[in-house]
């Protein structure tokens, strides 16, 4: 995961980079040195995601130990320790704003959590199997869920509940990533597909095909001309518009 401010503001010696590992080790990194300039230790089980806080001086790590843990990247020490799901906590994210977290888990559970108080303010409850995938949207009230039911779900923070289920892949979906205008969602899926949804309708745009293998997770850039994706075939692609 790289540091909001990586090859911009951030010099090449400082945090750039962090990375996750089976063995709860979190790792952060510049971009002109092999080694670690710092590892982050606490969880014990596998740290399945990392996500950075908009201001980049916080971490979100989501744990099999069914806990995830925000982090000052300043003083590399942990601020909050946070439990609540009943099984491994898959994926983090947080709110454009700074204020949420947003956490899914193996327990079909979304989780979001006040960061000003660490307390869980609200439970999203509805899909079948686990979630692996979560984003906030740019608009501030909506976020989606993926999971290995196979469908994507956005939420209405200020209703409380669901407002769409898609059936949107014929697997699970690895990872969800709203664009900086939150009008276009891109989901990956094991069904080696990436797609792209007219949001907040959730509206099928096209569907970009060419990955051999399960494809595991997607970015958008900044400026949302580029799409990218890693997969299982051991390949990255670039994506562009026509």
């Amino acid at each position: 995961m790289w540091h909001p401010k990586a090859r911009i503001s951030q010099e090449p010696s400082a945090l750039n980079l962090v990375s996750c590992d089976a063995s709860g080790t979190v790792r952060c990194w510049s971009t002109e040195s092999e080694e670690p300039i710092a590892s982050l230790e606490g969880h014990e089980k596998r740290v399945s995601r990392v996500a950075f806080h908009p201001s980049g001086n916080y971490l979100g790590s989501a744990c099999y130990d069914h806990s995830w843990r925000l982090w000052d990247m300043n003083t590399k020490t942990e601020i909050l320790h946070q439990e609540g799901h009943s099984k491994p906590v898959y994926t983090v994210c947080f709110h454009k704003d700074g204020s949420l977290a947003g956490t899914g888990g193996l327990d079909c559970h979304a989780r979001i959590w006040d960061l000003r108080s660490g307390k869980n303010v609200l439970t999203l409850q509805g899909h079948i199997k686990d979630i692996l995938a979560m984003d906030f949207s740019p608009n501030g009230y909506h976020c989606v869920t993926g999971s290995e039911d196979n469908t994507i779900r956005l939420w209405d923070l200020r209703q409380r509940k669901s407002v769409y289920t898609i059936g949107a892949h014929n697997n699970l979906v690895s990872s969800l990533k709203y664009s900086a205008d939150g009008e276009t969602l891109v989901s990956t899926s094991f069904d080696q597909d990436v797609k792209i949804w007219a949001m907040p309708a959730c509206t099928p745009l096209k569907t970009l095909k060419g990955h051999e293998g399960r494809v595991m997770s997607c970015d958008i850039s900044p400026d949302s001309k580029y799409i990218v994706s890693a997969s299982y075939d051991r390949t990255f692609k670039l994506w562009a518009a026509e």
